[in-house]
């Protein structure tokens, strides 16, 4: 029973003692790994359920211009759970990007465009 307590301390001690090479350089940190946009089949698919959910709350509008305004101010995280989720779960993550003051404004001048083109 005391050896897992002394095999801890013992790890514990001699895992300050671990020294860099000196004379070496230091080693470069690996690069991060580049944010890439969502490939075409999420993005595909979060537009036509993002559409989708525009739709009920504007029924009989054209909502594709309201739709590019989301998928717009949707981080890639977002739009791949919005792709992957079901209804209720995309519906609550269209809402909190519509309420996005940058989604609101470009919502915005979308209607006031559409409002000008009739």
């Amino acid at each position: 029973m005391r050896l897992p307590l002394i095999l801890t301390a013992a790890t514990l001690a001699l895992s300050g003692c671990v020294v860099q090479n000196p004379g070496m350089a230091p080693v470069a940190p690996l690069p991060l790994p580049q944010v890439t946009a969502p490939d075409a089949a999420i993005q595909s698919s979060a537009r036509v359920v993002v559409n989708r959910e525009m739709a009920k709350r504007l029924p009989g509008a054209n909502v594709a211009p309201y739709t590019d305004c989301v998928m717009q101010n949707a981080t890639t995280v977002e739009l791949t759970g919005i792709a992957n989720s079901d209804a209720a779960a995309a519906g609550n993550a269209v809402a909190a990007i519509v309420g996005r003051p940058a989604t609101t404004q470009c919502i915005a001048s979308a209607a006031a465009a559409a409002k000008q083109a009739a």
